[in-house]
């Protein structure tokens, strides 16, 4: 039997996975957890399995996406999708602006859409009950529920394998995910109407990659949590702003600790982001450019120490994203304060420079005969090309070495490392 799309997908280092596949397609389709590659799906080998593969292909946005559909004005837009219109601000609920990553916003934004009667769920992304290492998708319907996910998940997450309970749920949902999760549900509701009408609002967080299951443990290894302990809970950011890294754990005594906290910046740069996918280092969107409303960190400003009152940055990619957020700030459930159309250049240096090195190792990887992501109507040219001579060299040369280091032309395949 020949190899089916979505097992070609991942095979090629494509998957980004968000679960679109596995969601609307549960009997055939399923993620796994496999350390070394991340949440993957695997295809069930027969012949509905390798029909459900072709159909799922309509919703899969790993392969690339379509910007032709954003409508785009000027030279913001063409960087970094439709920017309506920009705020900094924070939840006005003391406890989930504290809980947040930044400002709290995002929940904040959940919240008024429950509590308003705009929608009846809110998807979004949870620390497992049974081990907080992994990430599930949830559908919470009040506070205690989207409490669950404030602050950051570091790890990785499938939110869009939800699809199927959202198309029979008798209610409208607000989504919540990643950019590579909103361009694949995006998909989906242009090839679904009875889904489109399901999902009110899509909101997308700023993203610089995914770790795997490996960073994970390696960030517990330096919070020096021992390898027999039970988790109870790991903390990547919020309770400040940015808020420190630390675990709970349980030893074999039933006797509880905590760990010590480790900064963001330590954690990040020194142990997660080293552990990111290769399909995260040649995305193009980093910030949500297919969602209603994107909401990121507004580094601009950065926090003087690790407890600051949080900040967030919220961008209005859509009218009704922009009449969402209005409201919200009317009624009270956020605080916001206008600012200009081009800060996420000036709040999220990192991610300006990622986007320009994309083009240059999508060519790279082409060069080397390897298949590269293909985001039609995205002008990826001229951002590299604004890039340094010596940015330019090093986004092609340091493809190749990653290539041979990886040995990136090998077929991924992946195992379910949780049973």
């Amino acid at each position: 039997m020949n190899v089916d799309p979505i097992t070609s997908v991942v095979a090629r280092n494509q998957c980004t996975g968000c679960g679109a596949c596995a969601g609307a397609f549960p009997k055939f389709i399923r993620m796994v957890e496999d350390a070394t590659h991340g949440q993957r799906p695997v295809v069930v080998q027969s012949k509905a399995g390798h029909l459900a593969s072709q159909k799922a292909k309509a919703v899969c946005a790993g392969e690339g996406s379509d910007w032709h559909i954003l409508p785009v004005r000027d030279e913001i837009d063409v960087a970094w999708g439709p920017v309506l219109k920009t705020w900094e601000g924070w939840a006005e609920d003391a406890e989930i602006r504290h809980l947040g990553s930044s400002g709290g916003a995002v929940t904040g934004l959940g919240l008024f859409a429950l509590e308003s009667g705009y929608a009846g769920g809110v998807v979004h992304v949870a620390a497992c009950a049974n081990d907080p290492r992994l990430n599930e998708t949830v559908i919470s319907h009040d506070r205690q529920g989207l409490m669950r996910g404030a602050g950051s998940r570091y790890g990785q997450a499938s939110p869009v394998d939800a699809l199927e309970r959202i198309k029979r749920s008798d209610e409208k949902v607000v989504f919540v995910g990643k950019p590579c999760d909103v361009a694949s549900i995006t998909k989906a509701m242009h090839n679904d109407a009875e889904l489109a009408d399901k999902i009110a609002l899509t909101i997308a967080i700023f993203c610089a990659g995914a770790p795997n299951l490996f960073a994970t443990d390696a960030l517990l290894k330096r919070l020096e949590v021992p390898k027999n302990a039970t988790i109870s809970d790991l903390r990547y950011r919020g309770k400040g702003w940015p808020g420190l890294m630390q675990a709970t754990w349980t030893d074999e005594e039933g006797q509880e600790h905590k760990s010590r906290g480790l900064p963001y910046g330590a954690g990040w740069g020194g142990i997660l982001q080293s552990h990111r996918r290769w399909r995260c280092r040649v995305c193009a969107d980093h910030t949500g450019a297919f969602a209603d409303i994107s909401v990121g960190d507004p580094w601009h400003a950065p926090p003087t120490g690790d407890q600051d009152a949080g900040r967030s940055l919220i961008v209005a990619r859509t009218m009704r994203g922009q009449a969402f957020a209005e409201a919200a700030s009317h009624a009270g459930a956020i605080a916001v304060r206008v600012r200009a159309r081009d800060v996420i250049a000036r709040a999220q240096p990192n991610l300006s420079a990622a986007n320009g090195a994309v083009w240059g190792r999508r060519v790279a990887m082409r060069a080397l005969g390897l298949a590269a992501p293909q985001d039609r109507g995205q002008k990826l040219f001229a951002q590299w090309w604004a890039l340094s001579g010596k940015q330019k060299i090093q986004s092609i040369l340091g493809t190749w070495k990653r290539v041979v280091r990886h040995r990136l032309w090998r077929p991924t395949r992946v195992s379910d490392n949780t049973k």
